[in-house]
């Protein structure tokens, strides 16, 4: 009987209409800097999918990969029309620009949203930052190296929360290779997310591939940074292996973010 009650009521619910989605492309979040460089004015640019007639919503950054030496924004199939704000970001790559132009960029794109997406429906204090590979690495390194964001004006502890996918948690193999240094030789220094573990980073959710079919030893390093996190006192940081996937693992990986992302939600967010 409960079953056909609980049946009934689902038949009769009313459908829910379908969320409409507004999308501004290249958008220079560098446009308040002085002196801005031809490169700059190229690559510092992100585009900015989120819905129409809705408040209050959360908003997922989206980094790219390509080794911190190539790659283009886009907005990633399995995270459109989830009800969030999608946000994608070029920035600049080596070896035009050393890493820590990199990690600036991404600073300041963060920051951009935070700053910014208030004007458009969204919640600041729900603002989380996801990647894959190279992604991944700046995610990290946005989350617990809390000097980036702050040169551009924002806590790193106010994030929602951080998904990196597969990414470095040494120090980068484009940073080893800036400095001459072989890219299977592992170092651990201040451009590395290991270097900055701590307790009052945002939740984390660590996703990699298989640890047999993974790039690098990508899920050992990212298990190394969960325990050490752990170790810290920090009091939410999860490790999900992918088994059967290498390290190419968004599309499988994006369900897992999304579920991640309804768990915070659920809770208050963050007040600014």
């Amino acid at each position: 009987m409960r079953l056909l009650v609980s049946l009934l009521f689902f038949i009769a619910a009313p459908v829910i209409a379908e969320i409409n989605y507004e999308t501004s492309s290249d958008i220079l979040y560098r446009a308040k800097d002085d002196n801005l460089t031809a490169y700059q004015k190229e690559r510092c640019r992100l585009d900015l999918c989120c819905p129409i007639s809705s408040k209050g919503f959360a908003t997922i950054v989206w980094f790219h990969g390509g080794g911190l030496t190539s790659g283009e924004k886009s907005i990633p199939k399995g995270l459109r029309n989830k009800g969030h704000a999608i946000v994608t970001v070029n920035y600049r790559l080596s070896p035009k620009v050393p890493v820590t132009g990199c990690l600036d960029d991404a600073a300041a794109a963060v920051a951009w949203v935070i700053q910014n997406i208030k004007s458009y429906g969204g919640n600041p204090g729900r603002i989380f930052v996801s990647g894959h590979s190279a992604g991944g690495y700046l995610t990290s390194m946005l989350g617990v190296d809390h000097q980036l964001l702050k040169a551009h004006g924002v806590d790193a502890k106010k994030l929602a929360g951080l998904i990196p996918y597969s990414g470095h948690t040494i120090t980068h193999f484009t940073v080893r290779k800036e400095r001459g240094i072989d890219a299977k030789r592992p170092i651990i220094d201040k451009m590395a997310p290991l270097f900055h573990v701590r307790a009052d980073a945002p939740p984390f959710l660590l996703i990699t591939g298989d640890r047999e079919l993974e790039m690098l030893g990508r899920y050992e390093e990212n298990a190394y940074f969960y325990r050490m996190m752990k170790v810290t006192g920090h009091e939410d940081i999860k490790l999900m292996e992918l088994d059967g996937y290498g390290h190419q693992i968004p599309e499988p990986a994006h369900p897992l973010l999304l579920k991640f992302v309804d768990r915070i939600l659920r809770t208050p967010p963050v007040q600014r």
